[in-house]
């Protein structure tokens, strides 16, 4: 679970199920986070309400800051939870492609470790 979930309104009153619909759905991210940096993680969601033309607009923008990067997700619809529904999605898949780029950068780290002590090892029995 992001241990530090911060969430903000502008020009929108949060309501408590909001909230709670917001946190559920932000900690639920943490599956996708490497281990290695899920104590470290944490997120700020805000929540905005505008008018244009008529028309009542929310978006929906999540910072997530994690150990040298930060993603950043934002999405307007005519609906609030429909707009914390496609960030989440969004914000889900970015987070994949992170731990898959995190995962092989460590495996190709340990691969040239090994391939040098394999090459030590081979020096010395020669």
């Amino acid at each position: 679970m992001i241990k530090k979930l911060e969430i903000s309104g502008v020009h929108l009153d949060l309501e408590e199920d909001l909230k709670k619909y917001v946190s559920k759905k932000i900690a639920h991210l943490d599956h996708y986070i490497p281990r290695q940096t899920r104590g470290s993680a944490h997120a700020e969601v805000k929540l905005k309400e505008s008018h244009a033309k008529n028309k009542r607009q929310f978006t929906c923008e999540i910072i997530l800051f994690l150990p040298h990067e930060q993603i950043t997700v934002s999405e307007s619809t005519l609906n609030i939870f429909a707009a914390v529904d496609i960030a989440e999605e969004t914000l889900k898949n970015r987070l994949k492609k992170y731990k898959e780029k995190r995962v092989s950068e460590k495996s190709a780290h340990k691969d040239r470790k090994v391939r040098r002590l394999l090459g030590k090892v081979l020096a010395k029995s020669r």
